[in-house]
């Protein structure tokens, strides 16, 4: 079995326990949480459904529970920012479904569908453009027909029975392998190349030393995790990530096309003649990821094989640390979605560098079929083109020939803008700001534009009957918490107009247009699980669709009340409360839990707006969640808002610990007031930049009685090109990074210290060495504290007795040290 890696100081727990079993506690194997607990972690998962582009027909997927750790510890490798299995060409650590139904959109009797593997882990469902299948991709190990790998499978919507597409083996190590053709008679996917020779040997033995060098080049960069370090390592990843390109039919052989190699992304044009092709190549970095790795455009022409260079980008290794900093040179392709086959793509002005002066950062360019000459500017933009836009837009939203949704953006002063165009006239034509504010403004956003699927696979706006509004949704945030809504909003700007809006006890999240008056939405509250409706426009009892039974049917479930109060500084905060079922001030306050993450703010007023809503069912993510305490007799004050302000010319940093001790008190003194929380018994947990504020506010108040911090970075000396939102670098302002690290003040650390940490953390910035390096600072100076490595896993654990272990050793943590009225000897430090 593989054990947790755990080291421990001065832990009271063994004047408590016998000597044998506190030795035992520090050596044993993995752990099992408190019955109350695991019975809240091993609930299914609600399942997720996926509407057909004409609107009839949902696939409902039931997601998998959490693997085991044999599943986790398959082989990998940990190259060029990716982590991928090398027996079967794709992720090392995917989610996936192991159930599938068809579900009329209309209601009904759900369908079981054939033909399904025997062991389902499905992945990567995707309607066809005419409705009529569904294609996904299956994972099979090496006891499977054929062997480990991941194989296409596609379900007949009329028949609902699923069998496998041809023999080829899919390659996903870069990336979603799969795409519909247009006419919905087969997918262009990345496949395994059928004569690829034997993989490069992995030898430990070297041949000589690993070199790096750079001569006077200025190439600043993050702390990304899983490097290319060495020859091998470049050998090892072009192997495995080297794709052929091939069109699989429904019915009959493959076509294979003439393009092989590191296949980033691909996509057939609207009109099915040809395909957008970006492939990675050398020279490789050891030091950034694939993203970053040199990259070549081209044109592949499907009947002739024919290939057209669009360009080759160079590695880019050179921007500044700025977050509205890119490469020069073309970027971002994709296809026109509205028109037959027009390639699109985005350039920035001025070299990519964030020039605040600037009147233009990017320019938008269009070339259609042949694909002769440097294409025409479409749009200028005044702020950097969005990648995910706000709200999850897209970069450009395609309409009509005459009507586009560009999304821009700039991350200095969080100004964002939605503005439309007319694609097909020489810089956009008469330019049209639908929004222009603040992207931490969540009152006032408009949210995403609605799209829809076109008949020939590509998304295009959802506008009304006239062409004269398009259809948005947003989370609708307000003062009293999240209420989703549709709206339409004239193509001109101004006002949207809402159409539906959630209202209390309910959260009703609208998923798409089922017609002109109905709207598919994902319904909740309070005490009743998630399911899909149709919702009239006109008003009346929504109609359920589906109906899916809540996993924690015969669980008492804690009960949850939304909390606003202020800051010392009048900033306005909010928090979750979390208590146990039939709990009552009458028995007096609690042993508390305070979860939080801060979070950065250009504006006093996007930091006090509310986020969230009290009408969401019970949620608990991927098992790190801090409210499964409740449900062994702690109050939880999840999300508790660490707002860190910094105004106009100031930067949030510059008073990060004040603002920090100072949001960490408001919600403990708010909930004493309340008469629910101990103010003698808090402990503090977070997660990531969550658990860097726990191991400050150990160091910095004496709020807490003990502390639990995962997966965190407490050196930010070993973060010196920026960190979170932090942009400044470590040369630039080392007091900011002394003064932020609590790594620098561990010998004023005494309150007990939980830590855990992924063995294998693969968030830049997060490496394990923080963990080790902080508990070795913090034993030397006598602490009391525990760090855990929990074998094999990333930054968010996934392995269903890792997190049985974690939630052991937390629960028993606070128990020790938090849930006594007069706490152990090793607690009274501070």
């Amino acid at each position: 079995m593989i054990k947790p890696v755990v080291r421990a100081v001065g832990f009271a727990g063994c004047t408590l326990l016998s000597i044998a079993a506190c030795t035992q506690a520090q050596t044993a194997g993995y752990q099992k949480a408190p019955a109350a607990i695991e019975q809240l972690l091993d609930a299914p998962a609600i399942p997720t459904a996926r509407l057909s582009p004409d609107r009839t027909m949902l696939l409902v997927e039931q997601p998998a529970t959490f693997p085991t750790i044999a599943d986790v510890a398959q082989a990998r490798f940990r190259l060029a920012g990716l982590r991928f299995n090398p027996a079967t060409s794709g992720p090392s650590a995917a989610s996936y479904n192991d159930g599938l139904k068809l579900q009329p959109a209309n209601g009904g009797t759900a369908k079981e569908i054939a033909g399904l593997p025997a062991r389902l882990k499905a992945s990567n469902a995707l309607w066809s453009p005419d409705s009529r299948h569904v294609a996904f991709v299956q994972k099979s190990d090496a006891s499977a027909v054929g062997g480990a790998g991941l194989a296409l499978y596609v379900i007949d919507i009329a028949t609902a029975r699923a069998h496998r597409v041809g023999l080829a083996k899919l390659n996903a190590v870069l990336g979603a392998p799969c795409a519909w053709m247009p006419n919905s008679a087969g997918l262009l996917c990345k496949v395994v190349p059928a004569a690829r020779p034997a993989a490069p040997k992995v030898s430990d033995i070297p041949t000589g030393p690993n070199i790096e060098e750079n001569l006077g080049r200025v190439s600043p960069a993050p702390t990304f995790e899983d490097m290319l370090k060495t020859p091998q390592d470049e050998a090892i990843f072009e192997y495995y990530a080297t794709a052929q390109l091939a069109v699989l039919p429904l019915t009959g052989p493959a076509h294979m096309l003439p393009v092989k190699g590191l296949i980033d992304s691909m996509s057939p044009s609207p009109d099915g003649r040809f395909a957008l092709v970006e492939a990675l190549h050398r020279p490789f970095s050891y030091t950034f990821p694939s993203e970053m790795f040199p990259r070549r455009a081209q044109i592949v022409t499907f009947q002739s094989g024919a290939v057209k260079e669009l360009s080759d980008r160079p590695l880019v290794d050179s921007l500044p640390i700025s977050r509205d900093a890119v490469g020069a040179g073309p970027r971002d392709y994709q296809w026109r979605s509205d028109v037959p086959a027009t390639v699109v793509w985005v350039e920035a002005a001025n070299g990519g560098l964030p020039d605040m002066k600037a009147t233009v950062w990017d320019r938008i360019y269009s070339l259609p079929a042949p694909f002769e000459g440097k294409g025409s500017v479409i749009l200028e933009t005044s702020l950097r083109l969005s990648r995910g836009g706000y709200g999850g837009a897209r970069g450009i939203e395609w309409g009509t020939d005459h009507l586009a949704v560009a999304t821009e953006s700039r991350f200095s002063d969080r100004k964002t803008l939605m503005v439309t165009f007319d694609p097909s006239a020489p810089l956009g034509g008469k330019v049209s700001t639908l929004y222009a504010g603040s992207s931490q403004d969540r009152y006032h956003a408009p949210g995403r534009p609605i799209t829809v699927m076109n008949a020939s696979g590509h998304t295009v706006l959802r506008m009304t009957a006239d062409n004269s509004g398009i259809y948005f949704m947003s989370q609708g945030a307000s003062p009293a918490g999240d209420r989703p809504f549709v709206a339409v909003m004239p193509v001109t700007g101004g006002a949207e107009k809402i159409l539906l809006r959630s209202a209390d006890p309910f959260f009703d999240d609208p998923i798409a247009l089922l017609a002109d008056d109905t709207v598919l939405i994902r319904r909740e509250s309070q005490t009743q699980s998630p399911n899909y409706f149709a919702a009239s426009l006109s008003g009346g009892e929504p109609v359920a669709v589906t109906h899916f039974a809540s996993p924690y049917a015969n669980i008492k479930m804690p009960t949850r009340q939304m909390l606003k109060y202020k800051r010392a500084d009048g900033v306005d905060l909010t928090a979750t409360l979390w208590t146990p079922a039939g709990y009552s001030k009458s028995e007096g306050p609690l042993p508390t839990v305070v979860e939080a993450y801060p979070a950065e703010f250009k504006t006093r007023a996007a930091a006090s707006q509310v986020a969230g809503s009290p009408n969401r069912f019970p949620s608990f993510g991927w098992g790190g969640s801090a409210v499964y305490f409740a449900q062994i007799g702690y109050a939880v004050m999840e999300n508790a808002a660490i707002p860190i302000i910094g105004e106009g010319s100031a930067q949030p940093n510059d008073t990060y610990v004040e603002q920090l001790v100072d949001g960490a008190k408001s919600a403990v003194d708010y909930g004493v007031s309340l008469g629910v929380v101990d103010p003698r018994r808090v402990a503090v947990l977070g997660h990531s930049y969550g658990a860097f504020m726990t191991a400050n506010l150990l160091a910095h108040s004496s709020i807490f009685r003990a502390g639990i911090a995962r997966s965190g970075a407490y050196n930010r000396s070993l973060t010196p090109y920026g960190f979170q939102n932090e942009e400044r670098t470590y040369w630039q302002d080392p007091e900011v990074y002394f003064k932020m690290s609590p790594f620098s003040y561990a010998d004023k650390i005494k309150t007990p210290l939980l830590m855990i940490h992924g063995e294998a953390d693969d968030n830049t910035g997060t490496y394990p060495i923080q963990s080790e390096r902080f508990y070795a600072a913090l034993k030397g100076q006598g602490a009391t504290v525990r760090l855990v490595f929990l074998p094999l896993e990333a930054h968010h654990y996934a392995a269903h007795e890792s997190l049985q272990h974690m939630l052991w050793e937390e629960a028993r943590w606070l128990d020790t040290y938090v849930k006594p009225n007069t706490p152990p000897a090793a607690a009274r430090g501070n």
